[in-house]
C-alpha cells in the first residue's frame, strides 16, 4: 500500500485517523498506531511483518540490557549483539545474491544465487531500530521500558517503510505521551497534501515523461539532448517522488502527535555538491556522520579515508548493485575534490555558475542511479556526451514542447518560491488569507484525487530501499 493510493487516502488512512482521535488515553492510541502500522506493513508482504516484529523486539531487550549494565560487559555485549543480528538479517535478504554472484565471477565458480523477497523497508527501519541500540549504549538516551511504546515508534507506518529515518531520541517522550491541537492538525493536513500534490501531478509526470525517453527507445542512437531530457525529467522525477513521501509521513506524524525532522531542504538550490547533500535526504546523511564518519574520525583523521568509506556505504545502502557503488564512490570523490583543492574556486565563482555546476554534477550521479544495468549505463553516457552524432530528432522536439509546462512547473516547485508566495499571502491580514488555506487544501486534494482515479503510473521509487 503506497500513500498516493485510493485506498490509502480514501480508506485506511482516515479510518486510522477516525479510530486514533476515539480516545485520549495515549496505551490505546499507540495500540491502534502499531496494529494499523502492522496491517499497512503486511499489505503487500504478510510473512515479512515476523521480520519487522523481530528487529524492534530484539532491540527492545538489548535496550533492557544496556540500561541495566550501563558502561559493563553485558552492554557492550547487548551492543554487538543488535549491530551483528540486525545488520545480518539486512545482508542476507538485500545483499546475499548480489555477493554471490560476484564471487561466482570472480573465482569462477557455480555457487546457487540466493533469491529472497527483500522485506519493505527493511533498510529504513533497519537503521531506525540501530540508532535506540547505539544511542542507549552512548548514554544518550533513556531505556523505554513499554515494548509497546518502542514499537510505536519502530513501527509507525507514516515513516517505516521509506523513511525519514527517525532517531529513538528524537521521538522519545512523543511516545509515551502526546496531544494533537486543532492548528497541529490543521498543519498536518496542509503538508500531507502538499507532499501529495508533489508526488500525483509532478512525480508521476516527470516519471512518465522519464520512462518514456529513457527505457523505450534504443540508448545507442540516443540523441544527445533526449539524453539529457529524459534524466533531467528524472531528475524532478526522484525528487518530487522522495521529498512528496517525506511531506506525507511528516504531516501524518503530525495529525498523531509526532514531529518527525525535516528530510529534505531545497536541494536543487545548492551552489555545490557539498551543500547538496546537506539538503537532500537529511536523515541518511545525519545517519552516517553521526554513526559513522564522526566515530571514524570525521575530518580530524583520515579525513579522506572516512569520507570514501561513507559514501561506499551510502551507495551500497540504496541498492545491491554496482551502479550504487558507483554513484555513491562519485560523490565521494566530489566532495573530495571541493574540501582539498576546488573549495576557494567554487566560492568565488558567480552563483548562476555555481547553480549549473552543481546540477551538471547531480544529474550525471543520477544517471549512474537509474541504470542498474552498466552496459546501458554506458550506453547512455555515449548519447549524453554526444557520441552518437545526433544532437536532437523529432521526438526529442515534441517530448519538449509537450511537456515544457512540467519542466517549468517543476523548476519553480524545486525553489522556495511558491511556499514564500503561500505563506505571503497567508500572513496578510483579509478574506483572501483566511479563506486560501482552506480551499487550497480541498482543491489540491481533488486534483490529487481525480488523477489518481485515471492515472496507471504511480511508483513509490523508494519503496525499492
Amino acid at each position: 500500500m503506497v500513500f498516493s493510493s485510493l485506498v490509502f487516502v480514501a480508506v485506511f488512512f482516515p479510518l486510522v485517523l477516525i479510530l486514533y482521535h476515539l480516545s485520549k488515553n495515549i496505551t490505546y492510541k499507540n495500540i491502534i498506531l502499531v496494529v494499523s502500522s502492522l496491517v499497512f506493513y503486511a499489505w503487500g508482504e504478510p510473512v515479512w511483518v515476523l521480520a519487522l516484529l523481530f528487529s524492534g523486539t530484539l532491540d527492545y531487550v538489548v535496550g533492557r540490557v544496556i540500561g541495566a549494565h550501563p558502561g559493563r560487559w553485558q552492554a557492550k555485549a547487548g551492543l554487538l549483539c543488535s549491530l551483528i543480528i540486525n545488520l545480518g538479517i539486512l545482508v542476507v535478504f538485500k545483499y546475499s545474491g548480489f555477493l554471490v554472484e560476484n564471487i561466482n565471477a570472480l573465482f569462477n565458480l557455480s555457487l546457487p544465487i540466493p533469491t529472497f523477497t527483500m522485506p519493505l523497508g527493511i533498510s529504513f527501519y533497519t537503521f531506525q531500530t540501530l540508532t535506540y541500540s547505539i544511542d542507549m549504549y552512548r548514554g544518550d538516551c533513556k531505556m523505554q521500558k513499554s515494548w509497546l511504546c518502542y514499537m510505536t515508534y519502530l513501527t509507525m507506518f507514516p515513516q517505516l517503510v521509506a523513511g525519514p529515518i527517525v532517531r529513538y531520541v528524537d521521538v522519545a517522550e512523543q511516545v509515551g505521551g502526546r496531544t494533537v491541537t486543532a492548528e497541529q492538525f490543521a498543519s498536518g493536513i496542509t503538508r500531507f497534501v502538499s507532499g501529495m500534490g508533489k508526488k500525483v501531478i509532478l512525480a508521476n509526470s516527470a516519471g512518465a515523461l522519464a520512462t518514456l525517453i529513457l527505457d523505450s527507445g534504443d540508448l545507442s542512437i540516443m540523441p544527445m539532448w533526449s539524453a539529457w531530457l529524459g534524466i533531467l525529467a528524472y531528475t524532478f522525477q526522484i525528487y518530487f517522488d522522495f521529498s512528496g513521501y517525506s511531506d506525507m509521513a511528516i504531516g501524518m506524524g503530525r495529525m498523531f502527535g509526532f514531529h518527525f525532522p525535516e528530510n529534505f531542504n531545497y536541494p536543487y538550490i545548492a551552489k555545490n555538491a557539498t551543500e547538496f547533500w546537506r539538503r537532500w535526504h537529511i536523515s541518511l546523511s545525519s545517519f552516517f556522520r553521526d554513526y559513522i564518519y564522526i566515530p571514524l574520525g570525521g575530518n580530524r583523521y583520515r579525513e579522506v579515508r572516512n569520507l570514501l568509506i561513507v559514501w561506499f556505504l551510502t551507495g551500497f545502502w540504496h541498492g545491491a548493485s554496482w551502479n550504487f557503488i558507483f554513484w555513491g564512490l562519485f560523490y565521494g570523490v566530489i566532495l573530495i575534490l571541493e574540501k582539498k583543492l576546488f573549495k576557494g574556486a567554487i566560492q568565488r565563482m558567480p552563483r548562476p555558475f555555481c547553480w549549473i555546476y552543481t546540477m551538471f554534477i547531480v544529474m550525471f550521479g543520477w544517471a549512474l542511479f537509474y541504470f542498474t544495468d552498466l552496459s546501458q549505463l554506458g550506453l547512455f553516457l555515449r548519447s549524453a556526451f554526444g557520441q552518437t552524432g545526433t544532437m536532437y530528432d523529432v521526438t526529442t522536439i515534441t517530448a519538449l514542447s509537450s511537456n515544457i509546462w512540467l519542466l517549468i512547473a517543476c523548476l519553480i516547485g524545486s525553489t522556495p518560491v511558491p511556499r514564500m508566495l503561500y505563506h505571503g499571502i497567508v500572513r496578510r491580514k483579509g478574506a483572501v488569507a483566511t479563506v486560501l488555506p482552506p480551499v487550497a487544501v480541498i482543491v489540491g486534494f481533488a486534483i490529487c484525487f481525480v488523477l489518481l482515479v485515471g492515472q496507471t503510473y504511480n511508483p513509490f521509487l523508494y519503496f525499492r530501499f
